[in-house]
């Protein structure tokens, strides 16, 4: 028999949220102790930002320039890439301060096409990988070990409407292993889901003096929309789907210097915990049976209002387009998971290579301590449009 509440507790704490797991007696509706209760989904993983450049600016990406991890970010803005290929590999540790093998992988790449490469198809992998875990029975006897584990693939279009304006889509099919055979009176089993993304993306370039230039972008992302999944035949839960909206400005100073910044803003569009009080007093806590669009709409209503909303902000200085330095603040309302942290990176570029590194500041201490802290991104993106001179001058030398 497999502990469900610990399997549980594990997929809540890939993403770091800092939930209260106990129940007390309370008369207010979605509340502990008086605080509220952080919505929780299934396969958290989807929220991870995956790529070291957006890691290092605080976790934004909606509206900042494509490159090719666009596909996680906003579909809707890969036209937009000066670029006419793009591939990106990324490496996370994940909870590396608590958990020695968690680790998330993530591949993407697009190719434009057609008239002035106005269209283009992108793809991406994600394989979050949760370790090795050792099962027990409510005996705590041992049922042996497994690897819990999670991927999903993508497919996406997209395509320029005008001179400023793209938008794209993209499906996505999920595939969550957290545990396998009995638990209670029900069985777990492998679960599967299919989502996809909506974006759209504004871009508007000014030419100024002295070959200065500036660059006003927003966008917007409806991602994760799509079927519940069930790991047993007792329970259905959502999964994350969420509404995003950002902007970013970048200033080109001269030939040689660039600084951008960015502002994003994100809220999940599924339905809160509610609340029933049953003859002795006692509080106990449940998520709606509700249809996908139902959650979504409800999501609205909710009583927590703004504080459901996390932001985060960031900046990115190149020199020369060769050298990078990021940095940005991640922030998320006590009673929606108290996710607070800041982040750097630096980024090089080099031929068709291009290596990101983001680092997340630690912050807390003991038990307050940040379970991001010290996470460390890499991402190594490939400019395919090059390749062919790299080669050239390969063999010359």
């Amino acid at each position: 028999m497999f502990q469900r509440i610990a399997i549980a507790g594990l997929s809540i704490l890939a993403v770091g949220i800092s939930t209260q797991n106990a129940v007390a007696q309370s008369s207010s509706k979605g509340k502990v102790n008086g605080q509220r209760i952080a919505i929780t989904t299934a396969v958290p993983f989807l929220r991870i930002s995956p790529d070291a450049r957006s890691g290092a600016m605080g976790d934004v990406g909606i509206a900042t320039a494509a490159d090719a991890n666009a596909q996680y970010w906003n579909v809707g803005k890969i036209p937009f890439s000066k670029k006419k290929y793009g591939l990106s590999v990324s490496y996370t540790p994940w909870l590396q301060d608590l958990v020695p093998d968690i680790f998330l992988a993530y591949v993407s790449g697009f190719a434009k096409f057609g008239k002035d490469d106005n269209q283009a198809i992108s793809g991406s992998i994600r394989y979050f990988s949760l370790g090795n875990i050792n099962y027990t029975d409510i005996n705590q006897q041992s049922l042996g070990t497994g690897m819990p584990r999670e991927y999903a693939m993508d497919f996406g279009y997209s395509r320029r409407l005008s001179n400023n304006l793209s938008t794209g889509i993209s499906l996505r099919y999920i595939h969550s292993i957290l545990a396998t055979g009995a638990a209670g009176s029900a069985n777990i089993n492998p679960a599967g889901a299919v989502a996809g993304d909506i974006g759209v993306y504004y871009n508007n370039t000014k030419e100024l003096n002295d070959d200065k230039a500036s660059t006003f972008s927003a966008g917007a992302v409806i991602s994760n929309l799509g079927s519940r999944i069930s790991y047993s035949s007792t329970r259905r839960d959502f999964i994350p789907t969420n509404l995003g909206l950002g902007a970013a400005y970048t200033y080109k100073a001269d030939p040689y210097n660039k600084i951008t910044f960015a502002l994003d803003v994100n809220k999940l569009l599924v339905p809160g915990p509610e609340s029933t009080t049953d003859s002795s007093g006692e509080v106990n806590y449940f998520y709606p049976d509700k249809s996908v669009v139902s959650g979504v709409f409800s999501s609205f209503g909710d009583p927590a209002g703004l504080k459901r909303v996390n932001a985060a902000l960031g900046a990115e200085y190149w020199y020369q387009d060769q050298f990078a330095v990021r940095g940005g603040y991640y922030y998320e309302h006590k009673e929606n998971g108290d996710r607070r942290y800041f982040t750097v990176g630096v980024g090089v570029r080099y031929t068709i290579f291009n290596l990101n590194v983001a680092y997340l500041v630690p912050s807390g201490a003991g038990i307050n301590r940040n379970p991001l802290s010290n996470t460390v991104r890499f991402s190594l993106l490939f400019d395919l449009d090059n390749l062919g001179e790299f080669s050239k001058m390969n063999e010359v030398e």
